[in-house]
């Protein structure tokens, strides 16, 4: 995955557990991209301090994910929300009534699958 896009994640996530002055420095370098130097000067530390706290930061949303694992179950989940999109889309062309009937009622088995998968991941 995407670096910046794991960090976004873990940050959505997990976010609300970092400090009010974690969350407004981790927001300004890694989600709006103000450079260390913009964020240091108006914050009034150092650009080092700054490098220090976005370290830090990942390293304690990283380890809550390790704990809790929340983003992986949402891309799993994401992902299987696509397939039953697509499933749910597919258009059945058939010789006939009986086997259009059994195609979908093929889909809607895979359908029903994915969905109990689901609900088992939450």
């Amino acid at each position: 995955m995407e670096k910046l896009l794991k960090q976004a994640l873990l940050f959505d996530f997990y976010g609300e557990l970092l400090t009010e002055h974690q969350k407004q420095v981790y927001e300004e370098v890694v989600l709006e991209d103000y450079s260390l130097s913009e964020v240091a000067e108006e914050r009034g530390i150092s650009r080092q301090g700054v490098h220090d706290l976005i370290k830090r930061c990942n390293k304690v949303l990283s380890d809550y994910e390790d704990k809790l694992h929340l983003v992986e179950k949402f891309i799993k989940i994401q992902k299987t929300v696509e397939e039953i999109d697509a499933l749910a889309t597919t258009k059945v062309e058939a010789d006939d009534l009986k086997n259009a009937s059994d195609e979908y009622s093929r889909i809607m088995e895979q359908i029903k699958a994915l969905t109990d998968g689901i609900l088992k991941e939450i």
